[in-house]
C-alpha cells in the first residue's frame, strides 16, 4: 500500500502547481493544505522541519522538501521507492 503524499502548499506558487502537476502525471494521489490563508499552521511546519517555503511535501511522516526534490527524487526512481517503505 502506498503512502500517503501531502503537499502543502498556497493559491499563487508556481512550485506547488509544477510539484501538483508531477504527482498527477504519475497518477500518485495526494492530499493538498492549502496554507494560503493558514499562518499558523505555515508557521509551525517551517519551525519542525526548517523550510521556508512552499510547497512542503511528506511522504507518509517523512518531509522531502519541495518542487525540486519531488521532481529529483521521481527522476532517480527513488520516489517510487519512498511510496511504498
Amino acid at each position: 500500500m502506498a503512502k500517503l503524499v501531502k503537499v502543502y502548499s498556497t493559491q499563487y506558487c508556481p512550485y506547488c502547481t509544477r510539484a501538483k502537476s508531477l504527482l498527477k502525471s504519475r497518477n500518485i494521489d495526494f492530499q493538498e493544505i492549502d496554507l494560503s490563508d493558514d499562518p499558523d499552521t505555515r508557521e509551525r511546519l517551517q519551525s519542525e522541519t526548517g523550510w521556508m517555503t512552499v510547497p512542503m511535501i511528506f511522504i507518509g511522516s517523512e518531509f522531502v522538501g519541495g518542487s525540486d526534490d519531488l521532481q529529483r527524487l521521481a527522476q532517480t526512481g527513488e520516489l517510487d521507492r519512498k511510496l511504498k517503505d
